[in-house]
């Protein structure tokens, strides 16, 4: 029997949605900024929101001082006393926020979640319009995208990985159009999480594609000097400073490894020994980064190619939380679509079950506390691996033998 089948896909995500949907209802149903479990509403956004009134009030000093924005976030939202972040953003940030800061933070959190909301529908619908097999399961890619435990968690927290995942949208479509540039700016606005930049930035620079990485440089440096132009330079030298010592302050970053979903932090529940498990997390990284190059140079569609790199990007990052897999979502919409198309190819049955698996198992990382690993990680790098090894394969088929999907226009090539 084949699984998951077509059907067994729909019912999953049905239920999963129902059910996300229904939990998070539950949870916001209390009066007032507090949820049933005690945190303040929109738990991540109340950082950023106080971040945009720092940079209203021209509070340059508090932007990299976690008491001063503790005690500025009691003044603005006083169920918020208690809750501290760790200033590791950019200034630029505090600028980009700032809009929502005018408003009471309810109506401010209610903004961003349609904002995020709406970014998210929008990058999925423009990847689905370009998987041809996928154009006649409408519906249920609706369903997978709504019900995505990376969507979930993405706007439950108020996080703004939604960002990141426009930046890879827009960074595509001008691949597709062979504007290498502008595909680049769109990779160096990712300056506000470098971790999410950190294997395009490797892959790029290791494939010489010179193009994007002028333009990623352009586009970080764009955003940087925007910053700034509005501070100045001692604020940006706190910054820096803060860059380099994020190392010294990763653990407290890390308060809950379970939500991490990286090679890093895989390593980290795996072994117990700190050093070994930082020399596991290279030595898989850099296999991981090798992989993607090697995709990224084959003569293979540029879907399967672009969704190796972005599969790269969640497992290579060091620093990565289960709302930052929506930037993952477009990888498993088109290689969903190519093994939709290639059912007989040998690796496709392999493909939709691990794709299966990386889709829903992030719902499931609080296992990670009593097993000690990561399946979703177990299941994108063998996903990783299988679709790196069909899309090179195709580099050895001629191009006008293969379909808009990658997948081979006769069964003889297979």
């Amino acid at each position: 029997m084949k699984f998951p089948s077509r059907s067994d896909v729909r019912t999953h995500a049905v239920v999963l949605c129902a059910c996300l949907a229904m939990l998070y209802a539950a949870n916001l149903s209390t009066p007032g900024l507090r949820d049933r479990a005690g945190q303040l509403k929109g738990t991540d956004f109340i950082h950023f929101y106080v971040l945009g009134s720092l940079a209203l009030n021209g509070q340059a000093t508090a932007l990299y001082d976690y008491k001063a924005q503790a005690a500025h976030s009691k003044e603005l939202v006083p169920e918020s006393s208690g809750v501290y972040y760790l200033p590791i953003y950019g200034p630029q940030m505090s600028l980009l926020f700032a809009p929502l800061a005018t408003l009471p933070y309810a109506w401010a959190l209610l903004m961003w979640s349609f904002i995020t909301t709406s970014i998210y529908a929008l990058c999925c619908a423009a990847f689905w319009r370009i998987c041809p097999t996928l154009r006649a399961e409408r519906s249920t890619v609706v369903i997978l995208a709504a019900g995505s435990p990376a969507f979930f968690n993405l706007v439950a927290h108020g996080q703004n990985s939604a960002i990141a995942l426009a930046c890879f949208t827009a960074a595509f479509f001008a691949l597709r159009r062979e504007k290498r540039f502008l595909a680049g700016l769109a990779i160096g606005t990712l300056i506000y999480k470098p971790p999410l930049g950190f294997a395009a930035a490797c892959v790029f620079v290791l494939t010489l594609e010179w193009r994007i990485v002028g333009g990623a440089i352009v586009g970080a440096v764009a955003q940087l000097g925007a910053a700034w132009g509005y501070y100045g330079r001692d604020v940006m030298e706190v910054y820096w400073h803060s860059v380099l010592d994020v190392r010294e302050i990763s653990p407290l970053l890390d308060i809950k490894p379970y939500q991490m979903h990286s090679l890093l932090s895989f390593s980290k529940s795996l072994v117990p020994w700190p050093d070994l498990a930082v020399g596991l997390y290279i030595a898989s990284a850099t296999v991981m980064t090798v992989v993607a190059c090697l995709v990224w140079r084959a003569r293979a569609p540029l879907s399967l190619r672009y969704a190796v790199l972005l599969l790269a990007t969640a497992l290579v990052s060091p620093h990565l939380n289960v709302y930052d897999l929506v930037v993952v979502s477009p990888g498993l919409l088109m290689i969903g679509d190519w093994a939709l198309e290639c059912p007989d190819h040998p690796l496709s049955t392999l493909t939709q079950r691990l794709l299966y698996c990386a889709y829903a198992l992030p719902l499931f990382g609080v296992l990670t506390q009593f097993t000690h690993v990561q399946l979703s990680v177990v299941a994108m790098s063998g996903l990783s691996v299988i679709v790196a090894a069909a899309t090179l394969r195709q580099g050895h088929v001629p191009r006008q033998l293969l379909t808009t999907s990658g997948c081979p226009a006769s069964a003889q090539v297979c």
